[in-house]
């Protein structure tokens, strides 16, 4: 567990970079695109945030999330689940996906049993290197 002044310091550091760097985040309307660590991004895995819907409160659950659970396990072993979770509440799952694509990602997903059955949905957001840490590189040469 990270100490909470820890955890302050390095929340602080990457706001600090995330607003001294937000002018290179805006595309210029004359060349979008051309410079921006927006252009530069890319993305390197797919967080999903699963929640289930109205229908996860039927009594077909039980039978559903039987099927669920060997479908996600296989994912896992194939790689490409690289870690999950459940939120602290214990009502969403998270999945760190090794995809490169929110279509990629939701090609693996929408197939599941939960998926299939209208019980579950995913928020995806792909995710990459935080590119304005690379000013600390420049830095140094």
């Amino acid at each position: 567990m990270i100490h909470t002044g820890v955890r302050l310091a390095l929340g602080a550091l990457v706001a600090g970079f995330l607003f001294e760097s937000a002018p290179l985040f805006a595309q210029s309307s004359a060349n979008p695109g051309a410079g921006s660590v927006a252009a530069q991004h890319h993305t390197t895995r797919v967080l999903a945030i699963g929640k289930l819907t109205e229908k996860a409160k039927s009594a077909d659950l039980p039978e559903v999330l039987s099927r669920e659970v060997p479908a996600t396990l296989e994912l896992y072993l194939r790689g490409k689940i690289a870690d999950w979770y459940a939120t602290a509440e214990q009502t969403e799952v998270v999945f760190l996906l090794n995809v490169t694509s929110v279509e990629e990602a939701r090609a693996l997903l929408e197939p599941l049993p939960l998926g299939q059955a209208g019980m579950m949905t995913f928020d995806l957001t792909p995710i990459g290197p935080l590119l304005p840490l690379g000013r600390l590189l420049k830095a140094k040469n």
